[in-house]
C-alpha cells in the first residue's frame, strides 16, 4: 500500500517536450510508471516519447484517463500550468519548477480550494512510491519498497536519508517532496495524517529545515493526541546565520523565529524523535521500530 500514488496512476506531463520534461518522463518510464500524454499547447497532434501529445490537458485526461500530472514547465508559465491541471480535476498534481512568482503560487491556492486536486510542490523533488510510481526529478536508485513513509522540504537529504534506510533494508512506502517553496501545496501536517491511515506505513520520518511554519504546524498536530506511529524528525539549519536565505525561499528565518533548534524543540515536545544529524535517522528509526521488517 502506498500514498497519492501507486502502480494504478496515469500520468500526463505538462511540459514534457522540452529538454527536461524528455529527460525525466524518460526516467519514470523506465522505471515503470505509466505515462500516458504529454500536453504542449503548440503542439497538438503529435508523438514525443512514443506518447501523443494534447493542446490541454482536459483533453489529454478526456483520451488517455490520466489521473496525475507533472507540470515540469519555465516558472513564469507554471501557476498557469497548475491552474490547468486544477481546472481540470486531475488527482494529483506535482510540480518541480523553481522561482514560480508568489503571486501566481496565491492564485493557485486560491484555485486548489474546494477542488478535487492534490499539489505537490512547486519547488518539489517530486513523489516516489518505490517500483510502483515515480512522478518528478526524485532518485530511484537506492529506493526500496518498504513501510517508512517520508515527507521532506530538502531534496537531497532526502535522498540521503533513502539510501541510508535502504542500505539498512529498511524500506520506504512512498518519499514526498513538499517542496522548499514558502506558498506550496501538500504539508507536513497533510502528509502525517495520510501517512497514519495507511495501514503498511510503520513510521514516519519528516525532513525539515529552518523558516516557515511546517515543522510548527507538524508539533501542533501531533501534540493534539496519541499519533499511532513513531515520528523521527530530522530539522537542519541548527548553526544558519539568523536573517540571511539559505538557499529555498521557504528558509528565511528573522529575529530568531523558525529556527532549526525552535523547531526540534517543538516537535520533541510533541512526541517526535528528534534526529541529530542525518546519520542518525536510521538509528533512531531502529530505536523506535526495535522489530521493523526488514527488505
Amino acid at each position: 500500500m502506498a500514498i497519492i500514488v501507486d502502480n494504478s496512476t496515469k500520468v500526463l506531463v505538462q511540459g514534457m517536450t522540452g529538454r527536461a520534461g524528455s529527460f525525466y518522463t524518460h526516467q519514470a518510464m523506465r522505471y515503470g510508471t505509466t505515462y500516458v500524454a504529454g500536453v504542449n499547447p503548440f503542439k497538438p497532434g503529435t508523438e514525443h516519447l512514443g506518447l501523443p501529445v494534447f493542446g490541454s490537458v482536459d483533453e489529454a485526461k478526456a483520451k488517455t484517463g490520466a489521473n496525475a500530472s507533472l507540470v515540469i514547465v519555465p516558472a513564469v508559465k507554471a501557476g498557469a500550468a497548475m491552474i490547468e491541471a486544477i481546472e481540470a480535476e486531475i488527482g494529483v498534481i506535482t510540480c518541480v519548477t523553481e522561482r514560480v512568482p508568489q503571486h501566481d503560487m496565491a492564485r493557485v491556492k486560491a484555485a486548489l480550494e474546494g477542488s478535487k486536486s492534490v499539489l505537490i510542490g512547486p519547488n518539489s523533488q517530486g513523489i516516489l512510491t518505490p517500483e510502483q510510481c515515480k512522478i518528478g526529478v526524485m532518485p530511484t536508485r537506492y529506493a526500496l519498497p518498504g513501510r517508512i513513509g517520508i515527507a521532506s522540504r530538502a531534496a537531497s537529504l532526502t535522498s540521503e536519508v533513502v539510501s541510508q534506510c535502504s542500505a539498512a533494508g529498511l524500506g520506504q512506502s512512498t518519499t514526498v517532496g513538499i517542496g522548499g517553496d514558502s506558498l506550496h501545496g501538500l504539508g507536513f501536517v497533510d502528509c502525517l495524517k495520510l501517512f497514519k491511515d495507511d495501514a503498511d506505513t510503520d513510521a514516519v520520518i519528516l525532513i525539515g529545515e529552518m523558516g516557515g511554519r511546517e515543522e510548527e504546524d507538524a508539533a501542533e498536530y501531533l501534540a493534539t493526541g496519541d499519533y499511532g506511529k513513531p515520528v523521527v524528525a530530522l530539522i537542519v539549519g541548527r548553526h544558519a546565520p539568523q536573517g540571511r536565505r539559505m538557499g529555498h525561499a521557504g528558509t528565511l528565518s528573522v529575529f530568531g523565529t523558525g529556527s532549526a533548534t525552535a523547531k526540534a524543540d517543538l516537535l520533541q515536545r510533541a512526541g517526535a524523535v528528534i534526529a541529530g544529524n542525518v546519520d542518525d535517522v536510521v538509528p533512531r528509526i531502529k530505536t523506535v521500530l526495535p522489530n521493523a521488517a526488514v527488505a
